[in-house]
């Protein structure tokens, strides 16, 4: 991750988001760094620096990354095949290949009561994707949502009525370390557990998806087929979308089959930003 402040990694994230537009706009046509850094408003000096510190690669460099084909260059280099990445041991409660994590899921018998008696803290903080909406229980993070592109009240209310039956107190003291190690920028080396909240399919995706290495992809019919239910391809979509701790349990690395983006709850240009990021620091590890 980015060294800095969590203001600045908001910052920089507001200038990739602009950047990405410029980029659109540009109509698949390259653009220098002086090009770019003149339409952000920024010197080429200053655009070089938050570039290189958001994700450690130069701004001409990176704009491959960021490119409207990008995805399709994903599927063809870097695509998982789940039973593989599951045979490799790289899946399951222990510490994941590419995030330090670990995690377990509610019963289905406590989710059927809306999570009814639990308590779940949250809070707001700046990540190298935007405000993030972050929610936790005593034993580990439960939702984490981006309102870059929604908003923040809506971001918010989405992940709240997810559990309508919890109660609900406002506690970022409580994340701050979670969330710290959540982004790789934990100093304790503890893990960021996490604690699924979801229904028993839902549970089944999501795992999938953990399964998924960082700088790499999967298609929503793999992981239908990974998880027995290969002409499940609607419902599957309809978890992934659903899935509550974005950016850890990576749903932004799942794509339509054709190689493009699909659908991201909180909004595309944030799921292009998460595969960009993830592919140069990939590329440059």
């Amino acid at each position: 991750m980015a060294e800095g402040s969590e203001a600045e990694r908001g910052y920089h994230y507001g200038v990739i988001a602009r950047a990405i537009e410029e980029l659109d706009a540009a109509g698949g046509a390259r653009l220098s760094l002086e090009d770019l850094a003149a339409r952000l408003g920024m010197s080429a000096a200053h655009f070089q620096r938050v570039f290189t510190r958001w994700v450690g690669v130069s701004p001409k460099r990176y704009q491959q990354y960021l490119a409207l084909n990008h995805a399709r260059a994903l599927l063809a280099e870097r695509f998982t095949v789940l039973d593989a990445a599951q045979e490799a041991g790289l899946s399951g409660g222990g510490r994941l290949h590419d995030l330090f994590l670990r995690w377990e899921a509610m019963t289905p018998g406590e989710y059927a009561k809306g999570a009814a008696g639990l308590v779940i803290y949250w809070g707001w903080f700046d990540s190298p994707f935007g405000p993030a909406i972050v929610m936790g229980t005593d034993r580990g993070l439960c939702g984490m949502g981006f309102a870059a592109d929604m908003g923040a009240e809506v971001a918010f209310e989405d992940l709240r009525k997810r559990w309508p039956k919890a109660t609900f107190v406002e506690n970022s003291e409580r994340l701050r370390d979670w969330v710290a190690a959540a982004f790789g920028a934990a100093s304790s080396g503890e893990p960021a557990p996490l604690y699924l909240i979801g229904a028993p399919f839902q549970l089944k995706v999501w795992e999938a998806l953990l399964q998924v290495p960082s700088g790499h992809v999967t298609t929503y019919s793999e992981i239908a087929r990974a998880i027995g239910r290969p002409t499940a391809m609607r419902a599957v979509g309809t978890a992934v979308g659903r899935n509550p701790v974005s950016w850890l349990i990576p749903c932004h690395r799942a794509l339509a089959k054709s190689g493009q983006l699909g659908g991201y709850h909180w909004g595309l240009p944030v799921k292009r930003a998460m595969l960009a990021y993830e592919a140069a620091r990939a590329d440059v590890a």
